[in-house]
């Protein structure tokens, strides 16, 4: 697949919404126009992600975005989401790819270069790098690999590239510079005190 990625990529995470649901943070993102969304939720039992994603997939839909799923291949298969990211320790892409229905999206996320010549092999739709920055997003993740870091994925990386980690309406714009075709946020914007504002900061800045 030839996929082009809108510049900003909203991850909406329950634990960093300061409470709010995750409908209302969604329909923030999508009344500002941002047109790739992904739902994660590392705490959720399988039957609440099925239920926040499956309210969530067709609000997207309508509004002529890309609904992700994290981790699980097989909720996005079960809502029709328009596809799913993979973590370094989730299902293989070529294994989700047999569970998904044909000409959905699969991202994978790496933290060296040599993950990402890893994933250059495989029929990921696009690579995810990082922490760029320092991030409070996770409670333990990898090094950070700064603006060189990305710099060095751009050049290797065969296919389109997401930069994630530490991600801010202030410094979006550089990372975008350094080679990203997209960057990926979660507390800078979901854990805005608005989050529709935040959003058109951030499309303002890289779009």
């Amino acid at each position: 697949m030839d996929l082009s990625l809108p510049r900003l990529y909203a991850i909406i995470d329950p634990a960093q919404t300061r409470g709010r649901t995750v409908q209302s943070v969604l329909e923030e993102l999508l009344t500002a126009g941002v047109k790739l969304i992904q739902y994660r939720d590392k705490r959720a039992t399988s039957r609440e992600l099925f239920d926040a994603a499956s309210a969530m997939a067709p609000r997207v839909r309508g509004s002529n975005g890309i609904f992700m799923v994290n981790d699980r291949a097989d909720v996005a298969l079960a809502v029709d989401a328009d596809g799913v990211h993979l973590g370094q320790d989730d299902l293989t892409i070529e294994l989700a790819r047999r569970i998904l229905k044909p000409g959905k999206v699969i991202g994978c996320s790496t933290h060296n270069l040599e993950q990402v010549r890893a994933a250059n092999q495989t029929s990921a739709d696009y690579i995810a790098f990082g922490p760029i920055f320092g991030t409070r997003s996770k409670e333990r993740h990898d090094p950070t690999v700064g603006i060189e870091g990305l710099r060095q994925a751009r050049a290797e990386a065969r296919k389109p590239l997401v930069a994630i980690g530490g991600i801010t309406a202030e410094n979006a714009r550089a990372v975008i510079e350094a080679g990203a075709d997209s960057v990926a946020v979660i507390s800078d914007l979901v854990g805005a005190e608005d989050v529709g504002a935040r959003a058109r900061e951030y499309l303002s800045q890289i779009s």
